[in-house]
């Protein structure tokens, strides 16, 4: 058996990310269609424990971020008028990464920052039903009070990715959520309907650099895309797959990135085998951070996508009128 093979076995059952020691679990090494594994990391100074919300609508995109990478707790809230190009953006940092809560489980327990007048509060299922999720979060500009909801039989695409024994990452991404609620800016209220949200839940222990892209686009009736590169060369592992009908088509194959950030509002463009997908921005977002030990750039271009991608068994998706973002992401952490 191949280490491509090995890695990118499916696993149906409930599993430790990490063996006693902290090591990884070579049981855990593969991907899932529903959230099996429990990230009982251990030690202090490379874990990185985050929960991202990316949520687009007709109207706005909304990004809500909580994380701990041991030595910071980094948190935010975007905002962007995808009419207007305007942003509004919050961003914590918080020493020694206090007034965190993030379970080791995807999609159950309580999510949750506070920092200064920072409040995010995120409630998923307690019991591992995947129910109903609700995000709410208050800024000095913004709130938010959003229901994600959680289609019957919708299934997430989850995957661990194993650099070695001591350095490896966890990734849930969940697609093509339908969300309802409301966002508030500077005292105005606004709809957010006809949108979907996508969840990144990360658990793992990481290298000092590293640089990855991310793609993501949902649409009507739980279909969506999900493509990532550069992070899992190597490894045997992708984050690649569709979601057809709310079903999870897995994609092992590497792709490849071919894009600009001097002229990110270009195309971008994700080939490789059964992938043939472009991606057309309409607002890069531009983020750097740059502390003592932590530094990061990201370029996040908010979208469509267009063209088609096929999982390993065969089942295509049209990906014309998805609607997500294309990023490139370098991080010093």
């Amino acid at each position: 058996m191949s280490a491509s093979e090995s890695v990118e076995r499916e696993i149906t059952e409930p599993v430790d990310l990490c063996l006693p020691s902290g090591r990884l679990n070579p049981d855990a090494v593969g991907w899932t269609r529903q959230p099996l594994h429990r990230a009982n990391l251990r030690g202090w100074g490379r874990t990185k424990r985050w929960e991202y919300w990316g949520i687009v609508s007709p109207t706005h995109v909304i990004g809500v971020q909580v994380s701990s990478l041991d030595y910071a707790a980094v948190h935010g809230i975007y905002v962007l008028d995808r009419a207007s190009g305007t942003e509004w953006r919050t961003d914590v940092t918080v020493v020694a990464g206090r007034g965190v809560a993030l379970p080791d489980r995807a999609g159950t327990g309580r999510v949750a920052a506070a920092a200064k007048d920072f409040v995010v509060d995120i409630r998923q299922p307690d019991d591992g039903t995947r129910g109903t999720t609700t995000i709410r979060a208050t800024t000095p500009r913004a709130t938010l009070s959003l229901t994600v909801e959680q289609p019957s039989g919708h299934e997430s695409m989850g995957v661990v990715v194993p650099w070695s024994a001591r350095r490896f990452q966890y990734t849930v991404k969940d697609l093509a959520r339908p969300v309802t609620g409301t966002l508030s800016l500077d005292g105005t209220a606004y709809p957010i309907t006809d949108a979907y949200a996508v969840l990144d839940h990360g658990r793992g222990v990481w290298p000092y650099r590293m640089t990855w892209n991310w793609g993501a686009g949902s649409g009507p009736g739980g279909n969506a895309v999900q493509l990532g590169g550069r992070w899992t060369d190597g490894t045997g592992a992708t984050e690649n797959a569709i979601v057809v009908d709310g079903t999870v088509h897995k994609i092992g194959a590497t792709l490849h990135w071919a894009y600009d950030t001097a002229d990110a509002t270009a195309p971008w463009r994700v080939t490789g085998d059964g992938v043939d997908a472009t991606f057309h921005p309409e607002h890069v977002r531009v983020a750097r951070t740059e502390l003592v030990v932590l530094g990061n750039a990201t370029h996040q271009a908010f979208g469509t996508w267009s063209g088609t991608a096929r999982g390993d068994d065969g089942t295509t998706l049209t990906l014309d009128g998805l609607v997500g973002w294309a990023e490139e992401a370098r991080n010093r952490w």
